[in-house]
């Protein structure tokens, strides 16, 4: 085994790690921009139905990220984005309904 050989180990694990590093941090940054997306629209539902201030709505909108981090944390990031866009989907009907409904 030569020098040749050792540089192109170490090129390749450099090359994995990226790789591994890459879709790690890709999955915590979807995981993250999906709970706060959630938690922010959770948080103003439970606004305004509490009719509370500001506060309750960073509180509520810190707790559902967290729980919704952790939920998501299991997941793929494919599954991830198919999750969201279930979700969208689910918003757009909720829209529907509220622009429907008298």
């Amino acid at each position: 085994m030569g020098i040749s050989d050792n540089i192109k180990n170490m090129a390749s694990n450099l090359q994995q790690g990226a790789k591994n590093t890459t879709v790690t941090l890709t999955q915590k940054i979807l995981r993250v921009i999906s709970g706060l997306f959630l938690a922010l629209i959770a948080s103003l539902i439970i606004q305004e139905m509490m009719q509370s201030g500001t506060l309750m709505l960073i509180f509520f909108i810190v707790l559902f990220t967290a729980v919704i981090y952790i939920f998501l944390g299991r997941l793929t990031v494919l599954q991830i984005l198919i999750f969201d866009l279930i979700c969208v989907l689910i918003v757009s009907l909720m829209r529907l309904y509220i622009m429907v409904a008298p």
